[in-house]
């Protein structure tokens, strides 16, 4: 699994999540504690909003400990709202592309899960992409299939119910190929002006999501696992969907029920 971390807030350097807190997100990249997997070394990236409507992204294959331009971009940029992501493969190929977060047009995206099974299906994953945005499927995760649908499905509309709609195709998806759905995912997502956040599991067993507020900057950050050792760290409920403005922070349940959309969740 991978480890992530966003921000939204008054501007802050890059560098004061990405490596300079204790368990910074460069230290979970060797040590993660809240992960099956302690090293995530499949490459890194970054995704800011500064003067223009569209994010900056800066992504790259090497461990993130390892690329001293990362330390020396995050050390120089200054950002109001960023998405910074280091990746520990599921099974796919280890390439620029495949790393995180991902964009289109003013949005970002960056994921920390899996789809079982989806080696086995992603030509029907990639077929529920709208034509429009296959040209943007840059590289092979289920990462970038689940943006791509999400936008796909009404994401610059409603995102809550786009996330609804991506989950009920995946696990569709699933139940046509005979295959036992696992949707598992914490996920953080941007258009530039609100930061989201989605901790949810089909199995009831989503990866781990904290936030805190960070006073100082009347600012937000949202983490896999909590950067330093501050009491104020409050752990995200499975099946939660969050919205961060500068000054709100808001939780809803992300589905009211085991078949809110019309279909059983996996056991």
């Amino acid at each position: 699994m991978c480890r992530w971390a966003a921000y939204i807030g008054s501007p802050i350097y890059i560098v004061d999540l990405v490596s300079a807190p204790k368990h910074s997100l460069i230290v979970q990249a060797r040590e993660a504690e809240e992960c099956k997997t302690s090293i995530n070394a499949d490459g890194f990236g970054i995704a800011w909003y500064a003067h223009r409507r569209e994010p900056g992204l800066y992504r790259d294959v090497f461990p993130a400990w390892s690329d001293p331009n990362l330390k020396s971009v995050s050390e120089q940029v200054k950002s109001r709202l960023f998405l910074a992501h280091v990746r520990a493969s599921t099974g796919t190929a280890i390439s620029r592309n495949n790393c995180h977060p991902f964009a289109y047009d003013r949005w970002s995206f960056m994921h920390n899960g899996q789809i079982s099974g989806f080696e086995q299906m992603r030509k029907h994953f990639d077929m529920a992409i709208p034509d429009q945005l296959y040209l943007s499927r840059k590289g092979a995760t289920d990462s970038e299939a689940l943006f791509l649908i999400a936008l796909g499905q009404g994401l610059e509309r409603d995102p809550h119910y786009a996330l609804l709609r991506t989950a009920q195709i995946v696990e569709e998806l699933a139940v046509a190929q005979n295959i036992p759905a696992r949707l598992r995912m914490t996920l953080a997502f941007s258009d530039g002006e609100t930061l989201y956040a989605l901790r949810y599991a089909s199995n009831g067993n989503a990866p781990s999501l904290y936030f805190r507020r960070r006073a100082l900057d009347d600012g937000w950050i949202v983490v896999s696992e909590p950067l330093q050792d501050e009491p104020d760290w409050q752990c995200v409920e499975e099946n939660s969907f969050c919205t961060f403005t500068q000054d709100s922070m808001s939780r809803q349940a992300f589905m009211n029920g085991a078949n809110d959309l019309g279909f059983a969740r996996a056991s």
